[in-house]
């Protein structure tokens, strides 16, 4: 079979593509340093800003094709560590993009919906990027130096993700810890999101591989609020003690300022046979492992 390599393996979307892509793939995945296992995948420790070092894997490995999700991706760090997450998320980026585009390899970018600044979604491929905070920044300065490079590239916008991995948390973990321990959980009223299940996320990414070129939308079916998504969480875990408070974002001080409302219209992806299921769908078929 042909080889996929997949950096941010030990994450939570590397850990999905991971498992998804064996099916068609023989898949190597890069971490940098949180050690995993995952069954039918070579794993490989590399530090993405060592450019030579990514070079010498290159040389070794031959890989068939590369999709990109290895990202310092918490906005509020980013804001705190302008250059450290620099490196990562937008010359790491352009590096494995340069060295594809050498090869003539397809290469797969995972960016984020935070490209945009919440006020006029929801947001379709050809809008214009105007993000609010550090991370987004990155993430457009990266897609634009990634699609320079590497013009047949497909660049993924990812949304708000969810699930359930042994070892990595999505945003839906704290908010379960926090519910089933009795403490209040603040939750957003005017932030939107169209949040998607990383299964759903990585069969996306893998089809954006095979069928799209430029930018790509991979968001879910819902357009949700944080609270809304909170009120479901507690209903399907039936958590009867749940202490939510819905608030407004103005009410939480953060590092990064935050979007209200960057929803995506992902009809493009639909209309390449993208079948994201809705939240609660998804959340009721992993709701044993939660």
């Amino acid at each position: 079979m042909k080889k996929l390599l997949i950096t941010g393996a030990s994450g939570f979307l590397g850990w999905h593509l991971c498992q998804i892509a064996q099916a068609e793939w023989d898949v190597y995945g890069i971490y940098s340093s949180h050690e995993v296992e995952i069954p039918n995948t070579t794993l490989l420790k590399l530090n993405l800003t060592n450019f030579d070092q990514l070079k010498s894997v290159f040389q070794t490995l031959q890989p068939d094709a590369v999709i990109h999700t290895a990202a310092m991706s918490q906005p509020n760090e980013c804001q705190n560590h302008p250059e450290r997450s620099h490196l990562i998320n937008v010359i790491a980026s352009w590096n494995l993009a340069g060295l594809c585009a050498d090869l003539n390899l397809p290469f797969g970018f995972t960016s984020s919906e935070l490209v945009f600044d919440g006020n006029n979604p929801p947001y379709r491929e050809s809008d214009p990027v105007c993000p609010i905070n550090l991370y987004g920044e990155q993430k457009a300065a990266a897609e634009l130096g990634i699609l320079a490079r590497h013009p047949e590239a497909v660049v993924c916008r990812m949304p708000l993700m969810f699930g359930a991995v042994p070892h990595a948390q999505s945003f839906i973990q704290p908010f379960i810890e926090r519910i089933r321990t009795g403490q209040v959980l603040n939750l957003f009223t005017d932030e939107i999101r169209t949040p998607v299940s990383g299964t759903s996320a990585a069969a996306g990414i893998l089809l954006a591989l095979e069928k799209a070129r430029g930018l790509i939308h991979l968001g879910g079916c819902d357009r949700l609020s944080r609270y809304e998504m909170g009120l479901m969480l507690v209903d399907i875990l039936q958590i009867t003690n749940a202490n939510l408070n819905p608030c407004k974002q103005a009410d939480v001080p953060m590092a990064a300022p935050r979007a209200k409302d960057v929803s995506m219209d992902s009809s493009l992806a639909f209309s390449l046979g993208y079948q994201p299921g809705g939240m609660r769908q998804e959340l009721e078929e992993i709701r044993d492992r939660l």
